[in-house]
């Protein structure tokens, strides 16, 4: 472990939550109520937390859970999921948080998960821990009041109104059909899906309470916000196992006549703009990371998913951070890979965070080696190297954390 003069890394305590819960105020400029308090004790046990403690005071802490997530090849892996890191501002350049992230990783790896994920608040501090963005999501506003579908485009139906206290039990169905099929989706715990309908007000950000759209494969909850050019409707939650569901609910959200915009969240390559006679009306207002990803285990990482094309390759791995790097030859035959230390000659070399990024099919390879993050030594297997690790539908993250 990690030793700073006058500092301590250990397990949280319950006589430390409220320490805790300062030093989440401060480092995340929100006041925490009552419901966001009793969200995080319920996903994130006090005792997997870690704390670094000065003069009895904690000025640093992360907290942690075991999490299944969906990687290509509608295949699932346990992960570490990590949340609520900070540094007390007057304790920031002293070392605290590799101290405790280098606890929290010898912990990980004993525990043998393959891979650890969070969403990160700022870009620039863990890429020299290993991570890589690995997610990218589209913010985009709708004006629907010019909104008209091609003629090319389905009219499904299916869509019906609910309540959002009858919406529960299908919306938990259609979610875990829906994360079984996309890369980067989790299983939602229940004490999420108990705060999701809940929606207690420090959740809804101005906005009223949920409205529910159920079709049998999709639904969207979605939240009416009063803004200066008018009544908006922003999608909170939205999944879609068929793209015939999707096309289905956005007909339904563009039918609400009283708002002159819809506001979602979107992946790369969602159909929405191509279903309309103006595809510049699904107006990009942001684009963001939403999930950052660490390989523990680089065999296990890479035989946990399945690949796109046949692959024959060697890759040299660097770790800036632990001891996950290496030379490793990959093979894949048919989607299925073996991948195992070698001393053959690498074709690749690249960081780990890059592999991260690559890992879920969201950031292509080729992108990394034209920024020189990864070095080829041939064109032909930095294409297969490409191809094989997309996937079929894009990555898009389950729920927050």
């Amino acid at each position: 472990m990690t030793r700073i003069p006058g500092i301590t890394i250990r397990s949280a305590t319950d006589d430390d939550m409220a320490d805790i819960q300062l030093l989440g105020d401060t480092s995340f400029g929100m006041r925490s109520d009552s419901a966001r308090a009793e969200l995080r004790a319920r996903l994130f046990p006090t005792e997997d937390a870690i704390v670094a403690i000065d003069n009895g005071r904690v000025v640093g802490h992360a907290r942690s859970t075991r999490m299944t997530l969906t990687v290509p090849g509608e295949r699932t892996v346990d992960a570490c999921g990590i949340a609520g890191v900070g540094v007390a501002p007057p304790h920031r350049r002293r070392g605290i948080l590799r101290a405790i992230y280098t606890e929290q990783h010898r912990r990980t790896e004993a525990a043998g998960l393959a891979l650890t994920i969070f969403t990160a608040s700022q870009g620039a501090i863990y890429g020299r821990f290993g991570y890589g963005p690995t997610i990218r999501e589209n913010a985009v506003s709708i004006d629907r009041r010019f909104v008209e579908f091609l003629p090319s485009a389905p009219d499904p139906g299916g869509v019906v109104l609910s309540t959002l206290a009858d919406a529960g039990e299908p919306v938990r169905a259609i979610y875990d059909r829906w994360r079984r099929l996309v890369p980067g989706a989790q299983v939602r715990p229940e004490a999420r899906w108990h705060m999701e309908f809940a929606d207690p007000p420090a959740f809804r950000d101005g906005g009223t309470d949920l409205f529910a759209f159920l079709h049998p494969d999709g639904y969207a909850l979605y939240r009416y916000h009063r803004r200066e050019h008018g009544m908006v409707a922003v999608v909170a939650d939205m999944r879609a196992v068929t793209s015939e569901a999707g096309i289905a609910l956005w007909r339904a959200l563009f039918g609400l006549e009283l708002c002159s915009h819809v506001e979602a969240a979107i992946s790369d390559n969602d159909p929405l703009p191509y279903l309309l006679t103006d595809l510049r009306l699904v107006r990009t207002k942001a684009r963001y990371d939403a999930l950052w990803l660490r390989l523990m285990d680089v065999p296990a990482a890479l035989t946990a998913r399945t690949y796109l094309r046949d692959l024959d390759v060697v890759l040299a791995v660097q770790d800036p951070f632990r001891n996950a790097g290496g030379t490793f030859a990959l093979k894949a035959r048919d989607g299925i890979a073996e991948c195992a230390p070698t001393t053959r000659p690498p074709d690749f070399e690249l960081g780990i965070d890059v592999l991260a990024s690559m890992y879920l099919g969201a950031y292509p390879a080729r992108v990394f080696a034209a920024a020189n993050r990864l070095q080829a030594k041939d064109a032909g297997r930095l294409r297969a190297l490409d191809e094989a690790f997309g996937a079929e539908r894009d990555a898009v993250l389950g729920w927050a954390f």
